[in-house]
């Protein structure tokens, strides 16, 4: 039987000169004479930047990487897959928003356990979905919301994804200067100084971009799980499982709602950036493995770390030490956790706190590359430098947040949560429900115009849809700083169900704005006259109804010719009429695009 295309060779076993980047910038030192009329500090950046793709840094920003460019894979390729997200997430910052169960919501070990690994899973499935995406497009996650959020309106989600990304840096950041201080003898060690260790270490690998995280992820998460399985065993005999939450009624019912969409956030924003670490991966790679490869690194890493720090937050009601050691932070109930094993602990201590490099390579690296996709301005800068700003700025903010991380937490992550829910309800909708059944490129995405605004849709339908849902979710939210009114009707505290229940309803809505727009055929057909040779068969202006209900799609056929073919369910009555043109005419193919985005 021949052999899968797909399973022929290893990315991680080839030599580094020629992995990913060299691979994939094959004309990165080839010297054109424009080269020469640039400015000194930018001939002097490419001629820095070809010094280091010699070793292997990734000069490539969000530019498509074409399926000639991709790496054949065997079997530990989709292993890597698995790793990959596993060790990502395999981290404290992920124990340490499990203290929040029981200490903040009053949740019981059961309570908090279960709303946590239930609002993981749901939140992990636009993970995976994002994920399969990237070898199927070659695009960047953010490149690829073009396609259902349109080209303008894509820029507003590719600045609420930088903020998601920076923000998580700046909560891993902070939890890992927590821990540094307390091990240090008598915190000698600030945390500022913690936070300055942990960002540079974040830097060094980012920079250098997609093979050089890759080889540390792979590698990661080894001494974070021996770690983590000490800390279960010595601390797990203080672990208060018995003791039940310390609210009831419907205080009971929206705590545990809040503490549901918050493990649900915690998760669903590594949506923003799924794709992103598997567009060197072969085009027929099978996307249901993708899939279910991050399905599971995602779901056993999270687990572990939930209940981890759920049991953690439980002993701190029946434990002093470990009370008076969460009054002084998340961190320093880790380290306290720890100390029954003496100079060891501490060593086990800093590893953990070393450990959260690997969940702060990812969102660093693509904060980086979606920098970029904000505009042809930003893309002149490369990325890494977007890289090394995106460092600063979540380094600055952890020095300036380091004392307030539950109240981060808690607002911060929740709230990033509705957007993602939002956008991933239009994302699933346009490629299931209004490109499925469409000719052209890969069932109706045509990933090489990834740069081409007249090939991309304008967006009006899918801008509403997210403003209507972020409308309703502002309903629907529960924060200590404000509580919606729908919220507020469960429990003292409100329940948080934004999450949730708008990502149903944007289901709803996206559909209603695609399908009910109503089109003036008047106008239409105006806008077609503004095309050259375009023949009018069967087309007059009195067979016309003044409005009708119109679905339109482009098909070309075995010759080239593009037909334009409106259709209609009941408003119609005039004949079907066709539009024969240029195929190559792209006044045509956006007035298209631009036509199927008012539904």
């Amino acid at each position: 039987m021949a052999e899968d295309p797909v399973d022929a060779v290893d990315i991680e076993k080839l030599p580094l000169e020629q992995n990913a980047e060299t691979a994939c910038t094959p004309d990165s030192n080839n010297h054109s004479p424009s080269d020469d009329n640039q400015p000194a500090w930018k001939r002097h950046m490419k001629a820095f930047e070809q010094q280091l793709v010699a070793y292997n840094f990734e000069e490539r920003g969000i530019r498509r990487v074409e399926p000639t460019e991709r790496h054949d894979l065997r079997t530990l390729g989709f292993t890597q897959i698995f790793i990959l997200w596993f060790s990502i997430n395999l981290a404290a910052n992920n124990i340490t928003l499990g203290m929040l169960g029981p200490v903040v919501f009053s949740l019981s070990f059961l309570d908090a356990s279960l709303c946590a690994v239930l609002g993981m899973l749901v939140g992990c499935l636009p993970v995976a979905y994002q994920a399969a995406m990237g070898p199927r497009s070659g695009n960047r996650t953010m490149i690829i919301a073009r396609y259902a959020m349109g080209w303008w309106p894509s820029k507003l989600v590719v600045i609420l994804n930088i903020i998601v990304l920076l923000g998580y840096s700046m909560i891993d950041c902070v939890v890992a200067g927590q821990i540094l201080s307390a091990v240090s003898p008598n915190g000698s060690l600030s945390v500022i100084v913690g936070i300055v260790i942990v960002a540079v270490l974040t830097w060094m690998i980012t920079t250098f971009g997609y093979s050089y995280f890759h080889y540390y992820e792979r590698v990661a998460w080894i001494p974070q799980l021996i770690v983590y399985c000490i800390l279960a065993g010595v601390a797990g005999p203080k672990f208060s499982i018995s003791t039940p939450s310390q609210v009831s009624g419907t205080t009971l019912v929206g705590n545990r709602l809040s503490f549901f969409s918050l493990c649900l956030s915690a998760a669903i924003t590594y949506a923003g950036a799924g794709a992103d670490y598997f567009v060197y991966y072969p085009e027929n790679t099978p996307g249901w493995k993708v899939f279910a490869l991050t399905m599971s690194g995602l779901s056993l890493s999270f687990t572990f770390a939930f209940v981890l720090g759920i049991g953690l937050a439980s002993g701190t009601s029946t434990d002093a030490s470990w009370s008076s050691a969460y009054g002084v932070s998340q961190g320093a109930l880790i380290v306290e956790a720890f100390q029954p094993l003496g100079s060891f602990g501490s060593f086990c201590s800093v590893v953990v706190a070393l450990g959260l490099v690997a969940n702060l390579i990812p969102p660093s690296y693509s904060s980086g590359v979606d920098f970029q996709t904000l505009g042809r301005h930003f893309l002149r800068v490369p990325r890494a430098v977007w890289n090394t700003v995106g460092v600063v700025i979540y380094a600055v903010c952890a020095i300036a947040g380091r004392a307030s991380l539950a109240e981060i937490f808690t607002n911060f992550l929740a709230l990033m949560g509705y957007w993602v829910s939002i956008w991933t309800a239009i994302s699933l909708e346009e490629q299931f429900i209004f490109r499925w059944r469409k000719p052209e490129g890969d069932r109706g995405y045509v990933w090489s115009s990834w740069n081409q605004r007249d090939k991309l849709p304008i967006g009006i339908a899918a801008l509403v849809a997210f403003l209507v849902g972020w409308a309703g979710a502002i309903l629907c939210m529960a924060q200590v700083w404000y509580t919606g009114p729908i919220s507020r009707l469960v429990g003292e505290y409100g329940g948080d169900v934004s999450s949730t229940d708008f990502y149903i309803s944007e289901l709803m809505l996206t559909l209603q704005r695609r399908w009910v727009t109503t089109l003036d055929l008047h106008g239409l057909l105006w806008c077609f006259r503004l095309c050259d040779g375009l023949n009018y068969a069967n087309l007059g202006d009195d067979e016309l109804p003044r409005r009708v209900f119109v679905l339109a799609e482009v098909i070309h056929d075995e010759t080239g010719t593009l037909i334009h073919q409106p259709r209609s369910w009941s408003f119609f009555t005039s004949p079907s009429y066709m539009i024969h043109g240029n195929s190559t005419n792209h006044d045509v193919e956006q007035l298209d695009l631009f036509s199927i985005e008012l539904f």
